[in-house]
């Protein structure tokens, strides 16, 4: 063999190698830490108002699900509405740290980035305007955000790992440059905001027709990418737990069904997968973690084709510096 004719072949293994790489799945199981309305009962909607005021049930719920996904050699993340700060222990946040699992910002009190009126940022702030007395929205929505990533620091020790806007968004902040320049300049480097659209009829208790053969074509444009500002975005993969289980009253065996649609498609290609899911609602529906057992069961079953992550190590391979 020649000089060339080695050079190129090592060129070749190289690539090959790389390609083997590129195809590795990324999936990560993320629990937003908030109250859910509708949950424990259907009559239940104060947690509106109260979105960090998480119960017992729901702490439990997140360290339990931290526990199994280290106990399979995998790391999760987390995201935290500030309130709960204001709680006399976060021992259970503290376990969820010590087992390697990411902790970010999900707002002080749960309130909507895209709100261009106080009044429309969250249902505490149209009830009680006066806790926002003298504020425009952007102004309110920058300090909510700060002060999650204050209370967290001050209670935890730690920065926010990442930022997730409440509420996912179809086309993420790309119509919001402003929010973008915003985040950066508290120094996040990757967002998670981005949910796609896929059909759910409400309060129909099953899938309807087409609904869950909808689930696996949207998963490429949940896909991560940057936007023009330098911000990395990393979208949320349907279904989620609120979405199907609660808008339209699916049982945990047709979520499940889901779920199973939406990983399948994204290992089989190599892709991201960012699961999203709620603690205090997947916490009632699925007890028994039978969907965090499920998600585990089929990482594992992929072998080298798919890794349980944070949502930091995804945004790093996507050029965030973390």
């Amino acid at each position: 063999m020649t000089r060339r004719q080695f050079a190129g072949a090592g060129a070749a293994v190289m690539a090959s190698r790389g390609a083997a790489q590129e195809k590795v799945a990324l999936i990560s199981i993320a629990l937003d830490c908030e109250m859910s309305a509708r949950y424990p009962t259907w009559e239940q909607t104060e947690w509106n108002y109260k979105k960090g005021d998480l119960d017992e049930a729901a702490k439990e719920y997140s360290v339990g699900a931290a526990r199994r996904v280290a106990a399979a050699g995998g790391k999760m993340h987390f995201f935290v509405v500030g309130r709960v700060f204001e709680h006399p222990s976060v021992a259970w946040l503290e376990e969820i740290l010590k087992l390697g699992h990411g902790v970010g910002n999900h707002t002080y009190d749960h309130v909507n980035v895209k709100a261009t009126e106080v009044s429309q940022t969250q249902y505490r702030f149209a009830r009680a305007p006066w806790l926002a007395h003298g504020t425009t929205a952007t102004e309110l929505i920058d300090r909510n955000i700060r002060m999650c990533a204050m209370a967290m620091n001050e209670r935890l020790g730690v920065k926010p790992n990442g930022f997730r806007t409440p509420g996912g968004f179809p086309n993420g902040l790309k119509d919001r440059p402003d929010l973008q320049n915003m985040l950066l300049a508290q120094g996040y480097t990757w967002v998670s905001s981005l949910y796609p659209r896929h059909p759910v009829k409400a309060d129909t208790g099953a899938p309807q027709p087409g609904e869950l053969e909808a689930i696996p074509t949207v998963q490429e444009s949940a896909q991560p990418f940057v936007y023009s500002s330098g911000l990395v975005e990393l979208p949320m993969n349907p279904p989620s737990d609120v979405g199907t289980m609660r808008t339209g009253r699916w049982k945990l065996a047709d979520f499940r069904k889901g779920v199973q649609a939406g990983l399948d498609w994204c290992i089989e290609r190599g892709k991201v997968w960012d699961f999203l899911s709620h603690p205090s609602a997947i916490g009632v529906a699925d007890p028994n973690f039978e969907i965090v057992d499920l998600i585990i069961d089929t990482v594992k079953r992929a072998g080298p084709r798919a890794r349980l992550v944070r949502l930091d190590t995804i945004a790093k391979a996507h050029g965030a510096a973390v």
